[in-house]
């Protein structure tokens, strides 16, 4: 049963969505709809002319609303799985500016936080913000040593603010998943979910201020990346405190260009730092929008606004390296293999329908320029073909294209001709063989070596054990089935490559220790080292006879 408050706010949503033409929408949730009626009967709706695209019409009705659903529609904006192009690409448009609170104000939260007068823990604070956002604003201060430093402020009473509003949100999803025919799909209930985790995570600075710590100590010492440091004395939930960065806009093309910064090298340098991140790191800078970006004299990127950061893990960066390098040889059989190997979509997709599904959207990319390619907008269209194959997009790896997407339109913005295969390519290419080739299996070896010490005297004896029993028929199972009982003499054929595998690479573990521990020299070379090679040889031997036949 809705309160009388949110019948109001309901009220208002219908009635600015009918202002900006967006009946739809109202009809499609069931929003009122004598009271729209009522609304498209007023005499101002006579008088409008030709409506905008749908997308501007969003925009513009959700910055009327709030700051809260301002940044409900940034969140969206990231989600181009669930919305279609045209309104995401408009979502992502949305400013998240709002008038400041007055600056004693500031200066009182300040005194709180910190539990003593702002005199005590600044040598000056400026009272005029130098932003102002939905959730906080900055101020400039300076330190008793003189340190200038920017200081980021809560909104008062931001947090009462954004629980009303999110439980509007909830009511509005739950009419959505009923309703809507794609509701189900669409999960709506869970978007509004994940917003509300995000928003809560921006209400504490200390997340944000661990993010720019993060951040700072991958790339200390960078001539690429500079990361402002975070004060953590003066850091608390409400108010967190970091180096002030000066810098050039890097919107300000002009400016740049006066500076006399190499725009072609600036623009492969952002490719750069992007790469570094999702892949070296696996933890990016996901809001990584021209306001967010400054650029020093000598052409260093200068980043501020942590908040929203991405993170990858191993299978992640293993996903996107196949795809990218699958996309780029034209591979598509590749890539549908990329997509069932990491559980993306289910195991049962027909890989030959999925590869022409990929081929069909991506060989008219490829009739373009590569330098015109655009990676964004390549994962874009994986996604929203994999979308058909009930593939269930990862939240990282949506953050992770639209973080490229933003790189990618500040590179052509400095220099049109910007390639980025030049600069993803070597880079791709130089990940692959370290985390996919020999040299990932010898590196894993070398992690793993002190476990498999304790337990490597006694895998000679369970390898006996599991074959001696298999002789004796003690791990045969009781065939019922008719059916089951045709697939017998598969399965056999499945235990015995399981039978080499382990084999394999026991001799495999048993080569990595012998090569680690050495042996009596000769010549050149160590009696272990020959031994060992020879257990290697003996092992990938053994792991060949195991391996998966066609028709097995």
């Amino acid at each position: 049963m809705l309160k009388p408050r949110e019948l109001g706010r309901l009220a208002r949503i219908t009635r600015i969505f009918v202002k900006h033409d967006l009946d739809e929408f109202v009809t499609a949730l069931h929003l009122f709809r004598p009271y729209r009626l009522i609304l498209r009967l007023m005499p101002w709706r006579l008088m409008r002319g030709r409506p905008a695209p749908r997308g501007v019409r969003l925009r513009e009705a959700l910055e009327e609303l709030g700051p809260v659903f301002v940044k409900f529609g940034q969140v969206l904006s990231t989600r181009p799985d669930l919305l279609p192009e045209d309104i995401a690409e408009e979502l992502a448009k949305l400013q998240d500016q709002v008038p400041p609170f007055p600056g004693r104000e500031a200066a009182r939260i300040v005194e709180e936080a910190l539990a003593a007068p702002i005199t005590e823990r600044f040598a000056s604070f400026d009272s005029e913000p130098i932003a102002s956002a939905s959730v906080a604003q900055v101020h400039i201060a300076r330190l008793g040593d003189g340190t200038e430093v920017a200081v980021k402020v809560l909104r008062p009473g931001i947090e009462s603010v954004i629980e009303r509003d999110v439980e509007l949100l909830y009511v509005v999803a739950r009419l959505a998943h009923r309703y809507l025919p794609d509701g189900p799909r669409l999960r709506p209930v869970e978007v509004v979910d994940q917003f509300r985790r995000t928003i809560r995570h921006e209400l504490d600075l200390r997340r944000e201020a661990a993010n720019a710590s993060q951040l700072r100590a991958n790339f200390a010492g960078s001539d690429l990346l500079y990361v402002p440091k975070i004060y953590w004395d003066l850091t608390r939930r409400d108010v967190m405190v970091m180096e002030r960065i000066h810098g050039i806009p890097i919107s300000n093309v002009e400016a740049l260009r006066q500076a006399g910064v190499d725009l072609r090298r600036l623009a492969h340098n952002g490719v750069e730092i992007f790469f570094t991140q999702a892949f070296r790191d696996g933890f990016f800078h996901a809001d990584m929008h021209p306001g967010n970006i400054f650029v020093s004299t000598d052409g260093q990127y200068r980043a501020v606004d942590f908040g929203i950061m991405g993170s990858l893990g191993e299978e992640d960066k293993r996903y996107l390296a196949e795809n990218f390098i699958a996309f780029f040889n034209r591979d598509y059989r590749a890539v549908a293999e990329a997509h069932l190997r990491a559980g993306w979509v289910p195991a049962d997709t027909p890989v030959g329908e999925f590869e022409a599904a990929i081929r069909a959207v991506c060989e008219p990319i490829f009739a373009r320029p590569l330098r015109d390619i655009s990676f964004g907008r390549l994962l874009l269209q994986l996604f929203q073909t994999a979308r058909q194959f009930n593939m269930e997009i990862q939240p990282q790896l949506v953050l992770l294209q639209k973080t490229l997407f933003n790189i990618e339109g500040l590179g052509r913005r400095l220099y049109p001709d910007l390639d980025l295969w030049v600069t993803a390519k070597p880079y791709l290419e130089n990940w692959a063989r370290d985390h996919l080739g020999p040299r990932a299996l010898f590196r894993v070896l070398r992690q793993e070596l002190p476990k498999w010490w304790e337990w490597l005297p006694r895998m000679p004896g369970l390898v006996h054990d599991t074959l001696a029993r298999a002789r004796d028929g003690e791990l045969e199972l009781e065939w019922k089935s008719a059916e089951i009982r045709q697939l017998r003499q598969q399965m056999r054929r499945s235990q015995q490559r399981m039978y080499w595998t382990v084999a394999g690479s026991g001799l495999l573990v048993s080569a990595a220790v012998i090569w680690t521990v050495g042996g009596y020299p000769l010549g050149d070379v160590t009696l272990g080292g020959l031994f060992g090679s020879a257990l290697a040889a003996t092992g990938v031997f053994f792991l060949w006879r195991g391996r998966p036949t066609t028709g097995a």
